[in-house]
């Protein structure tokens, strides 16, 4: 499952860059289909790896892991408060008040 997650979070980063698999597979010297697998969650990048397609994605590694780390809350909170600003007003209210409830109801607990 988290491999199918950060997998995302590649593919992600990469379309925002403008990037096609083949281009990002040439920046870190591998072959086109390793971008593939990983994008689709088959196989995990080794450490090597992963940090050459970190750098390249110009990213961090919080925002490719903030799916499946327990500590990488903020780079998560950053993505979704952008999600969050695409929505129109209205809706942007409706879920900051779920949010809100929800906070609260954990801090009484």
């Amino acid at each position: 499952m988290a491999d199918k997650q950060v997998g995302r979070r590649v593919k992600e980063r990469r379309e925002a860059l403008g990037l096609t698999q083949e281009e990002l597979a040439e920046r870190i010297d591998v072959a086109p289909h390793f971008i593939s697998t990983v994008e689709r969650g088959i196989s995990f990048p080794r450490y090597e790896k992963m940090i050459l397609l970190i750098n390249a994605l110009e990213t961090s590694a919080d925002s490719l892991l903030c799916d499946v780390l327990d500590n990488a809350s903020g780079p998560r909170a950053s993505i979704l408060s952008e999600m969050l600003g695409e929505l129109p007003a209205k809706e942007q209210k409706r879920i900051l008040e779920v949010v809100e409830l929800m906070i609260r109801q954990a801090k009484d607990q």
